[in-house]
């Protein structure tokens, strides 16, 4: 598997304690997250009907603000597994340095792939990726820069994989465009990342094609049930959003002591430029507090926000350290 926050084994293996002693600020979930209330049992008994799909379908276009033909899937990284069948092989250029599956993905499907550092950069490219807002970086992109570029590549993809937060970045609603795609994650804001659940928008040919590739029950039940009700709770994500934002300024002057920069980042995680991003990874995992290092990158350390008020103290105890 390639380096990915989360993977809190591999902080037990080194500094122990059980799963549940953990802090885990090494991805960019909600803490706190969506109420899921009671499941009914005929959504872990049953196979999920078409009408049932398409209710989720209804809940998401309502969330995302769009009319577009869309597929629900097994997260945002399910849709990026089947990117590379979408066209024939060509030439992809990846907006980078960012997510670190589309590169591989493509690759290993035939595909050349070369990272580019600017937006402009992706002009001519059969397939072009812009993670907006980025991951691990948070840079952003206009709409307006991104509808500009689109006539000038063979299909735009953009992930907006941490864009709920910040709607005004979104292109949902111009996802029927020719030649875009929107991928969108669930998990992440509504911090319920092991239901597996995101959505791909875009124009009805592509959609179609997906939906036919991940085939007739591509998201569980409970997915379902989950998903539509959160969806469509407007008034928990319109507090959870306001939250988020106070709590990345809380996060940054928190870890302003320390001398530590910040790079960049959303409202669900925040990246800062360290003396030795190892050693401070170490220090918080002492406190059985996980945080996201890069190979490539030896002072990048990105840390998630912390949930709970005993979750917030913790970690300042340890930043004081």
């Amino acid at each position: 598997m390639r380096e990915h926050g989360g993977n809190l084994d591999q902080a037990q293996r080194r500094f122990g304690g059980r799963t549940e002693d953990w802090i885990d600020l090494s991805t960019g979930i909600n803490r706190l997250p969506y109420p899921m209330g009671e499941i009914d049992a005929r959504h872990w008994n049953a196979l999920p009907s078409r009408s049932e799909i398409e209710s989720l379908h209804q809940a998401a276009r309502h969330a995302y603000g769009t009319s577009a033909p869309i597929v629900a899937m097994g997260g945002a990284q399910a849709a990026i597994q089947l990117l590379p069948q979408l066209a024939p092989h060509g030439r992809a250029r990846i907006l980078g340095p960012t997510y670190n599956e589309y590169a591989p993905v493509l690759s290993v499907a035939g595909w050349e792939v070369e990272q580019v550092s600017e937006l402009d950069a992706l002009a001519g490219a059969d397939l072009a990726i812009v993670v907006n807002p980025n991951n691990p970086d948070g840079r952003c992109h206009p709409p307006k820069d991104l509808l500009a570029l689109l006539p000038r590549v063979g299909r735009l993809v953009i992930d907006e994989s941490f864009a709920d937060a910040v709607p005004h970045l979104s292109l949902a609603s111009e996802a029927e465009r020719a030649g875009l795609l929107i991928l969108r994650s669930f998990g992440k804001f509504y911090g319920l990342a092991g239901l597996r659940l995101g959505f791909a928008l875009g124009n009805a040919a592509d959609i179609a094609r997906l939906a036919a590739m991940s085939g007739p029950w591509p998201v569980s039940g409970a997915a379902i049930a989950v998903g539509r009700r959160a969806l469509r709770d407007e008034a928990w994500a319109k507090a959870t959003s306001a939250r988020l934002a106070r709590d990345s300024v809380r996060l940054d002057a928190m870890v302003q002591s320390l001398g530590w920069r910040l790079l960049g980042g959303t409202p669900l995680f925040r990246l800062y430029e360290t003396a030795d991003a190892l050693v401070a990874q170490e220090k918080l995992a002492r406190g059985r507090i996980w945080s996201r290092v890069f190979a490539q990158r030896p002072t990048w350390l990105r840390l998630g926000l912390p949930g709970s008020e005993a979750e917030w103290a913790r970690l300042a105890e340890f930043l004081s350290r």
